[in-house]
Formats: C-alpha cells, structure tokens, sequence
C-alpha cells in the first residue's frame, strides 16, 4: 500500500504499509525423491529458489516440489517473496532446521526495501515496516494490526504488462528525485495518529482517506518512472470510477499494473464487481476480483511423517 520515506530523509529508508490477502496465494507440497524435480504449475522461479536455498543451508535436494497454486509475478502482490519464503519454510520443516522465517528472508534476499512480504509471511493482517537503518538486515515489523472480517478488498488487474522490477527497478529508483522530509513526515503521522486507530477502531472511511493520502503522495514520486499515478491507464480509469461508487483506500500496489480499492462489506463488494464488469466490458485486458484479508501469517502442515 505505499512507502513512507523513500529517500530515507528523515534517518531511516522507505518504511512501508501493506496487508496479507486471502483469497490469492502460493501453495507448494514438498517430498523425498530420488532427484530433484518439479510438477504442478511451471516456475522456473520456484526452481530458482528451491536449488538457491538448498545450497545455502547445505541440505540434499532429492525432493520432489509440487506447485499447487501461484501468485502471479511481477502486479505488485508480493509473489517472489512469498514464493522465497515458502520454499524456505518448506525445507525448514522437511529437513527440521529450526529457522525462522527472518533467516531464510536473509538467506533469499528478501526485504532489500519493503519488509512487508516478510511481516505478513510471519503473522498476516496489516503490517507496518519500520524501513532501514544502518544496521538493519531485514526491515523490523513495528505494527500488525487484524483487519476487520467484513472488509474485502477490490482488485484491477491489467493483464497486458507488469509492474518494474529487476534491473529496471533499481535504475528507477536511482532516478527519482530526493523525496521531501516534510512530506514524509506528514505521511508517518497520518499513518501513525490517523491510519492505524482507524483500523484498530474498525474505521474504514478515515482508513481509507490515509491510505488514498499516501498513495496520491507516492504515487506523483513515482509518476515520472511509470507514466502517472497509475502505471495501467485503463486501471487508473477503472479506479476512478470506484471511488465516484464509494470505495475507499485507492491506489496501486508496488509498481502495478494491479490497483486496488476497499469497501465495508461483502454485498458491497459484489455489487460493485457485477457493475464494473459491465462497465468496463469493452476493456477486454481488465479483470477483476474481490478479495478478503489474511489475519494469519504463512501455514505449514505436515501431510505424511511415515
């Protein structure tokens, strides 16, 4: 949901907010086999990490990795941290190593700005990062909060590109200019003061209004990298008209092309999702889903010890 201090001008760098989804995720089974192979979805990702990781903690990789369900890469959902995690904590629990997820975030990398994926990995709902510092190795989670069942959160996806990442993210952030610290002080105590009692006291509206705030803020940073305050023109279309319908909380996820949106309740969601499907029918690369939040942190379950 947005970055607080990207320059670090106010001592520490980025600082982020964001909030685990339910209904979108990354499932892996992982076995004894006599060689290293893969099944279910094809991720030459997951394959990437599952031999990375087996290096680095110096366990066999006779195993037999079956990807069940995916989050799709590169729409600003988080998807190679929680695919890094999920391989690490797989192995964790085949091999009975005893890490925690913050040492196999740093044995994959993970957390280089945004430590949201790791939060939320951890314990789920929305998390708070309080972004790095000299000595940070992985950013520390300074709030994590459980958000109301009844909230569903609307998502619109652009299936024709994807978001910077890469090489092509860290030249666009060299690039930005300095972000203000006057700014990113009135971005911290709204979050801080504003934002996160909202969510504490079940208030949607002013919750909504922060997090809009931030993303209107962020967004024009990021504008001279990805095109406007939407990286999707159609996306940022489609959420301009949600908000006309009431929906609150309106932005974009990480570099897009995914916008995302809020409402109070489920009904709301529905209705909403039926009109915008017809509304948007002739915006044949939009897709749309309406999703509820994770107030638990990554699952692991041991299906066969014998």
């Amino acid at each position: 949901m947005g970055f607080m201090d990207l320059s670090g001008s106010l001592g520490r760098h980025f600082g982020s907010i964001g909030i685990a989804l339910d209904d979108i995720s990354t499932r892996i089974t992982l076995s004894s086999a006599p060689q290293l192979r893969f099944s279910g979805i094809s991720s030459p990702r997951a394959e990437k990490y599952a031999q990375r990781l087996c290096d680095a903690l110096k366990v066999p990789n006779q195993l037999h990795i079956q990807i069940k369900t995916l989050i799709p890469e590169h729409i600003g959902l988080g998807s190679g941290t929680q695919m890094a995690l999920a391989m690490g904590v797989a192995l964790n629990s085949f091999y009975q190593l005893n890490l925690s997820v913050r040492d196999i975030a740093r044995l994959s990398n993970r957390g280089a700005r945004s430590g949201i994926g790791i939060g939320i990995f951890e314990k789920g709902g929305l998390v708070v990062d309080g972004g790095r510092g000299e000595f940070t190795q992985t950013p520390p989670i300074i709030s994590q909060l459980a958000l109301p069942a009844a909230w569903r959160f609307i998502l619109v996806f652009d299936q024709r590109g994807q978001g910077l990442h890469g090489e092509q993210e860290k030249i666009a952030f060299k690039k930005l200019s300095p972000f203000s610290h006057h700014e990113a002080a009135r971005l911290c105590y709204l979050l801080l003061m504003q934002g996160l009692p909202a969510v504490a006291e079940g208030d949607l509206a002013k919750f909504g209004d922060v997090i809009s705030q931030l993303q209107q803020s962020v967004g024009e940073h990021f504008a001279a990298a990805q095109g406007g305050l939407f990286t999707s023109t159609e996306v940022g279309l489609a959420m301009d008209w949600l908000q006309q319908q009431g929906a609150v909380a309106i932005g974009q996820t990480s570099w897009g092309p995914t916008g995302f949106c809020a409402v109070a309740t489920p009904e709301h969601a529905t209705a909403l999702l039926i009109e915008l499907k017809q509304r948007f029918a002739d915006f044949k690369n939009l897709s749309f889903a309406a999703v509820r939040a994770k107030n638990t942190g990554g699952e692991v379950t041991v299906l066969n010890t014998a």
